[in-house]
């Protein structure tokens, strides 16, 4: 029995008309700026996923390894008491004095570096404070006009290189003022949006609720919605000032894009992508690492025995200088 009903059946889905796609609305400037928000909201959102995935490798990856660098950690620290004693000792000279300096120094950006431990004491204690500058003295001050000498060369020319790079400061320093400036965009909004400066009773209504949205946006210092308010207005309409600032606003948020990409190309390929490592990589990596780490320990251990005694600091740390080594 053929069951097919032409008169009833659906259309093949092939046969279906394929609806126009609606246009935004707005001028071209309006739409780059609204899919630009779209954009940097996309990869907010993708970095934000890839931080928490890695935070959990991260969490996972010291759970394995994490005893053993809580070992090398109170290792390394056990070596400050000893060293610091040693320096109030007449026993070393000045150079080996400063040499003392050095290592617990280094011990010191070691733990800060590599494990994050606080340490500022130590720092404070030990790092050589910045010189004052010094006063340039007279005989040696910019020549004057009548002094006899000859006149300075003129600076050499910018370089491309040098110009780029100032090109490039500029617009970061754009970047963080347009989109770090909640207060110059309200202003923008406002002064376009103020219901008191409309005389259309119907346009003076919208405005009064759109400069409600603004002015509650700013008081919460949301910037999204601040942005969003400056993409929906007067759409259709050309007016040069707001086009000229939501071409500034969609330039800087390209950059944002830009910053977001590069941060995320850090997360997966930088030194935090060895957290993400699996499988067999993964087993290699943290093999490799826990050897590191029990050696270390293993070594500390040694040479906090060994500097107890002045002979013996003294005879480790002519043996460091020969070898250009540190703890």
């Amino acid at each position: 029995m053929n069951l097919h009903n032409p008169a009833t059946d659906l259309p093949a889905a092939n046969s279906l008309p394929t609806p126009a796609p609606e246009a935004s609305p707005g001028t071209p400037a309006q739409q780059a700026f609204r899919q630009a928000i779209q954009d940097v909201e996309n990869l907010r959102e993708r970095l934000r996923e890839l931080e928490e995935g890695q935070a959990e490798a991260r969490r996972r990856y010291w759970q394995q390894v994490g005893p053993l660098a809580q070992t090398v950690v109170a290792a390394r620290r056990g070596l400050f008491a000893p060293l610091e004693e040693a320096l109030l000792l007449p026993y070393f000279n000045r150079a080996e004095q400063r040499q003392l300096e050095e290592v617990i120094l280094h011990n010191a950006r070691s733990l800060h570096d590599r494990f994050g431990e606080d340490v500022a004491d130590i720092l404070q204690r030990h790092a050589p404070a910045a010189a004052p500058p010094r006063e340039q003295p007279a005989a040696q001050q910019a020549p004057g006009p009548d002094d006899g000498r000859p006149e300075p060369s003129q600076p050499t020319r910018k370089t491309k290189g040098k110009k780029a790079r100032e090109a490039e400061k500029a617009a970061q320093e754009e970047q963080q003022k347009l989109l770090g400036n909640t207060k110059n965009l309200y202003r923008q909004l406002a002064r376009a949006n103020h219901p008191d400066l409309e005389r259309d009773p119907a346009r003076a209504q919208e405005k009064t609720a759109r400069m409600q949205r603004i002015t509650e946006a700013y008081e919460a210092n949301d910037l999204y919605t601040l942005l969003q308010l400056l993409s929906e207005h007067a759409p259709g309409r050309t007016d040069t000032e707001s086009e000229d600032l939501l071409a500034r606003y969609t330039q800087a948020l390209r950059k944002q894009q830009d910053e977001l990409k590069q941060r995320m190309n850090e997360l997966k390929y930088g030194t935090s992508s060895a957290f993400a490592a699996t499988g067999k990589k993964q087993e290699a990596e943290l093999r490799q690492v826990k050897r590191h780490l029990r050696a270390e320990a293993e070594y500390l251990q040694h040479i906090e025995q060994l500097i107890q005694d002045p002979e013996n600091l003294r005879d480790l740390l002519r043996q460091l200088a020969a070898e250009g080594n540190n703890i």
